[in-house]
């Protein structure tokens, strides 16, 4: 049987399945909901990952034709290469998240929320993404879009129990709407010129557009997949959302429907679409920039584990948008290499943001079910209480925080390689661009090391701070084999670099036209005749270096990543996590044979903690994460700009028993850019208002003015 003929029928398997699961919750009740949750999305999960892995190993899309319709076009669905990335990423996390899910739903809503309303939406939310992954029409993928917001807003909003909730549901569907009906105004100026509404037609019709038409499919396409994505200026909503989301779905909201903003801005401004100047990959990347800068600072200084969390996922998308937005600049100055890097780049940190952030997203769930908070402030000492959950979530704050040799660094260190090669540009402007937003990366990088410090010092070491001591909850064996498979996955994403690329290379080539494999993962491993295409002085250099260890047994092209710089400026950047690991085990052992050694020699005694005369340190006297991060609040406080109010109690003039700080924030965005706006608004319709006074004679005036008004117009036309 060919690749197509299997394809077809995991697909089919999927859409079985998951549609069974969803009447299945609704028959048998939310009684049985929960185990049909956890094994019919797992089998969902594993037929999405079947279908993409055979795809991309076959290197060629897969369509079918459904049904023609009149005026429209012909309907149908088609796995290419870009969708096979992000539908495999999607069945990666579907998985562990469906299991988390389960488990947390029957331990937490059944008894409150009628679990079998979750199990259908879940499976409907699931059938939607995959339609809208695998869409090759506009049609099918515009209405796969708004069932996927309407369903997002359903489930954000499940569970009801405060106002504020349910105004953060409010916000994301009104968010989503608009920036729906910007993408859905894109395609109708894309497919004017086009005979039908089918993606390859679009794509052929778009190289008779205008440059007033491509600017405006840019920015409308951009920003309106970019609420998705959750880019500056049209973030605010994603905090609040990703806070008022049930535990059980967070995770999702994160690790899936966050990509489909990528997916979108890939398919219609790299694919259908190409960018007809750097002018649009600067505005991509200025705005990646930005976002990511901003997101990493309100996450460094918030408490709710929730909400920095959000923040966080702001930041990592800042993070891929810049990568695409260099990639587009690359492109448009004809640089295609760096260009094939940059968007590697940017699908690697996608599916790296999509593990570790589901990890986190679970931990948070996890953290809140034992102690009740999700007040950073108010943890501490979890290490002791949960051991297991300590060591899977300090995975995942390493992954996120790109330290070696967990798959966070990889992509980021990606990221800034290829913004570094814009010096094959001849632009002067271009290039101090690229050094900005280069800088303003790596200050985000430093501060997302600082962010989870701090997230994992006051979470889980020292002595716990809050009011309800945190017990240990009991059967808890399936989320912590889904956070495991994580946690298993950021490593095996950071150790194996050069499997990951040439498997997103097959996405990212057609999108360039060159290949992303040969620019970066040197044939090491491969045959003397596959070394032709490398310098010989090159080669020798690398082997000495050790470049070819593991040749005789590892198959692949090598374990080394490697960027190099043109002929103008022929520096080498190369890492290798691989052999970084192997380097570190040994280091370890080592060390703890160093160690152990040491014990034996020595007699260690204990004795009681002296705190300054204090029987034991209490929890007031601990450093909470507030302080932790204030620095970063004093550093960076024309930004935040908080309005601090000091209340004192007085018991008589000379006397003051307590000051009581308050610290208002308002949102770098709301403050810059709607606040303004709707001051304008207000004051437009103030005035306006005056108009209304009653007087019969000054309403006919009105009406006479506006018909001379339109006289005159219609005179100079």
């Amino acid at each position: 049987m060919s690749v197509q003929v299997w394809t077809s029928g995991l697909l089919a398997l999927f859409f079985v399945f998951s549609l069974a699961g969803l009447v299945l919750s609704r028959v048998l009740g939310s009684a049985h909901s929960a185990r049909i949750l956890a094994v019919f999305s797992a089998i969902c999960s594993a037929l999405m990952m079947a279908a993409a892995v055979l795809a991309l190993d076959s290197g060629r899309s897969v369509a079918r034709i459904l049904w023609p319709i009149t005026g429209v076009g012909t309907l149908g669905w088609r796995l290419d290469m870009l969708s096979a990335v992000f539908l495999f990423t999607a069945g990666f996390v579907y998985l562990p998240a469906s299991l988390f899910a389960a488990k947390l739903a029957r331990r937490r809503l059944f008894g409150r929320y009628p679990m079998r309303n979750y199990g259908m939406l879940h499976f409907a939310l699931m059938i939607s993404v995959v339609l809208l992954l695998i869409a090759n029409d506009a049609l099918t993928f515009l209405v796969s879009w708004e069932c996927m917001s309407i369903l997002c807003y359903l489930l954000v909003n499940y569970e009801q129990s405060h106002k504020s909730d349910t105004r953060a549901g409010y916000l994301l569907l009104a968010m989503g709407e608009a920036g729906f009906l910007a993408v859905v105004v894109a395609f109708l100026i894309l497919g004017r010129n086009s005979a039908s509404w089918a993606f390859p037609s679009l794509a052929a019709a778009s190289g008779a557009l205008s440059r007033a038409a491509s600017w405006g499919i840019f920015l409308l396409g951009f920003f309106g997949f970019g609420v998705k994505a959750g880019l500056v200026p049209v973030n605010f909503w994603l905090p609040r959302s990703y806070t008022a989301a049930p535990s059980l779905f967070a995770p999702v909201l994160a690790g899936v429907t966050l990509n489909l903003g990528f997916y979108g801005i890939l398919r219609l401004n790299v694919d259908l679409a190409a960018p007809a100047s750097p002018a649009m990959g600067m505005v991509a990347l200025i705005v990646g920039s930005t976002t990511a800068l901003v997101g990493i600072l309100y996450a460094t200084t918030e408490n709710d584990m929730k909400t920095m969390l959000a923040h966080s996922s702001i930041e990592n998308a800042g993070i891929v948008v810049a990568g695409i937005g260099a990639s587009m600049v690359f492109r448009s100055s004809g640089a295609l290499v760096p260009a094939v890097i940059a968007v590697t780049a940017a699908l690697y940190h996608m599916v790296n943001h999509s593990v570790y952030k589901t990890l986190l997203f679970q931990g948070a769930g996890e953290i809140e079910a034992t102690t009740g908070t999700r007040d950073i402030d108010r943890l501490g000492g979890l290490a002791r209480v949960v051991p297991a959950l300590s060591v899977i979530f300090l995975v995942g704050c390493l992954s996120i925080s790109a330290v070696p040799p967990f798959n966070g660094f990889v992509s980021e260190w990606l990221t800034l390689q290829s913004l570094l090669r814009s010096a094959v540009m001849g632009s002067a402007p271009l290039r101090i661009l690229f050094a900005l937003c280069g800088a303003a990366l790596a200050l985000t990088a430093a501060l997302a090391v600082t962010c989870f410090v701090k997230v994992y010092a006051m979470s889980f070491l020292g002595i716990h701070r809050g009011a309800r001591h945190p017990r240990p909850r009991q059967k808890a064996k399936r989320p912590r084999f889904a956070m495991a498979y994580l946690a298993a996955a950021c490593l095996l994403l950071g150790v194996l670099p050069t499997y990951v690329v040439p498997a997103l290379d097959r996405a990212a080539e057609p999108l360039v036209g060159v290949s992303a494999s040969q620019s970066l993962v040197p044939p090491f491993f491969s045959a003397d005749d596959a070394h032709r295409e490398l310098p010989a002085g090159f080669v020798k250099d690398f082997h000495d270096l050790g470049a070819q260890t593991g040749s005789s047994w590892a198959p692949g092209r090598g374990w080394v990543l490697l960027v190099r710089g043109s002929e103008r400026n022929p520096v080498v950047f190369a890492a290798s996590p691989t052999y970084s690991l192997i380097a570190l085990a040994l280091f370890l052992l080592v060390l703890w044979a160093a160690v152990r050694g040491a014990k034996r020699s020595r007699t260690v005694s204990r004795k009681e903690l002296w705190a300054g005369g204090i029987p034991r340190l209490l929890p007031q006297m601990s450093y909470t994460g507030t302080g932790f991060s204030n620095p970063v609040r004093v550093v960076f406080q024309a930004i935040f700009r908080p309005n601090i109010v000091d209340t004192r109690e007085t018991v008589a003039v000379n006397f003051r028993t307590a000051i009581h700080r308050r610290r208002d924030e308002t949102h770098l965005v709301d403050r810059v850019l709607f606040h303004p706006v709707g001051d304008a608004i207000n004051w437009t319709a103030r005035r306006l208002a005056g108009m209304h006074h009653g007087r019969l004679n000054a309403y006919v005036a009105y009406s006479l003015a506006f018909l001379l008004i339109l006289l005159v117009l219609s005179r100079m036309s």
